[in-house]
């Protein structure tokens, strides 16, 4: 018989976590969507779940932290990519870039959620309200990366109004990914419809952003 390493219990113990937080959000997302966000109750994922109501607000402290699941991931978003440039990339390059990435991964952080999670979002005042301050954070993580590369202070009136440019255009092509898909389109047509309407978005910063914080 095998005797379990304290690192092999703490891993299965992890993995246990991981699975159960899936699970809950799985059951979650499940309900919002049939039932919607502002009706559905902790209680009622508990219940499908077959977990404690204290198991879900110990694993997601925020009820629309049930439905929205990468917003970490979100917010750091355009920060990474500017952190992530390449020699001789700018800000701008780079964040094309990374959107194109992102298109073609047809990636959720990008607004590819389909048709029922965006009608999800869309119907829920709190959700819509979450929505547009991750947004937010996103801006404000991206004026910090911008200082950072530039060597200037995140209040500085050029970091700020670039992180704005840059955040608006970002901001426009995913409240279009998802009016593409409350409209009724697959990823497929939204990612061939998206690549061209982000090429005219970001040519038009081209001009004032062309070479600002290249690295």
């Amino acid at each position: 018989m095998g005797i379990q390493t304290p690192a092999a219990t703490a891993g299965l113990r992890e993995t246990k976590k991981q699975e159960t937080r899936q699970l809950i959000s799985d059951h979650a997302t499940r309900l919002f969507i049939t039932q919607g966000f502002e009706q559905t109750t902790i209680a009622e994922i508990a219940a499908a779940a077959r977990v404690a109501k204290k198991t879900v607000t110990n694993y997601f402290p925020r009820k629309e932290d049930l439905a929205l699941d990468h917003q970490e991931q979100f917010a750091a978003s355009l920060a990474d990519a500017v952190a992530a440039r390449r020699p001789g990339e700018s800000a701008l390059a780079a964040l094309r870039r990374a959107f194109a990435d992102a298109v073609a991964a047809q990636d959720p952080v990008a607004g590819f959620s389909g048709q029922r999670f965006a009608r999800m979002i869309a119907d829920s005042p709190t959700l819509s309200a979450c929505l547009r301050g991750l947004h937010d954070q996103r801006e404000h993580h991206l004026a910090r990366a911008l200082a950072e590369a530039t060597g200037t202070r995140p209040d500085d009136i050029t970091v700020q109004t670039a992180a704005g440019l840059l955040s608006t255009v970002e901001r426009t092509l995913f409240h279009r990914i998802q009016m593409l898909a409350l409209a009724g389109h697959s990823n497929d047509q939204i990612a061939h419809s998206i690549a061209a309407d982000a090429t005219r978005a970001f040519d038009l910063l081209e001009p004032a952003l062309s070479d600002y914080a290249t690295a």
